[in-house]
């Protein structure tokens, strides 16, 4: 039987521990949370961007996991047992759930999601990072 991209959505949601954004904060200023990681676009990532956060976006996410594979992120990759934690725009999303349930499955241990994404760690007053765009004329 074919799932709807609904029903993986909900089996992912089923899943994940999300994290309100404070509580991640704390964990971010402790040093308790080992990575995050942003799994929206490159394009979306330079607008705005938890501090200290990587980019691999969604469809990247198996291939840069993989510390099997060529494209593997070791950033990522070189320890499967680190606190984790993902995020997209809002939501959580489908594409952060999906992505938490996916690095679970390839073996990740600590994986959480981030409650609202971006837009409700923005809505907190927490820090928000965007890359320098160039200037033009």
């Amino acid at each position: 039987m074919a799932l709807t991209l609904a029903e993986m959505v909900a089996a992912a949601r089923a899943e994940a521990h999300q994290v309100a954004p404070a509580q991640a904060a704390q964990a971010h200023n402790s040093a308790r949370l080992d990575l995050v990681v942003d799994v929206r676009e490159p394009d979306e990532f330079e607008q705005g961007h938890l501090p200290g956060a990587i980019n691999i976006p969604r469809g990247l996410l198996e291939i840069r996991a993989d510390p099997a594979s060529p494209a593997t992120d070791p950033v990522l990759s070189s320890d499967l047992a680190r606190q984790i934690l993902v995020y997209c725009t809002k939501g959580p999303g489908a594409r952060s759930l999906l992505a938490a349930q996916t690095l679970a499955s390839m073996g990740y241990e600590h994986v959480s999601v981030l409650g609202g994404g971006l837009n409700a760690w923005a809505e907190a007053g927490l820090p928000v990072e965007a890359e320098p765009q160039p200037a033009t004329a």
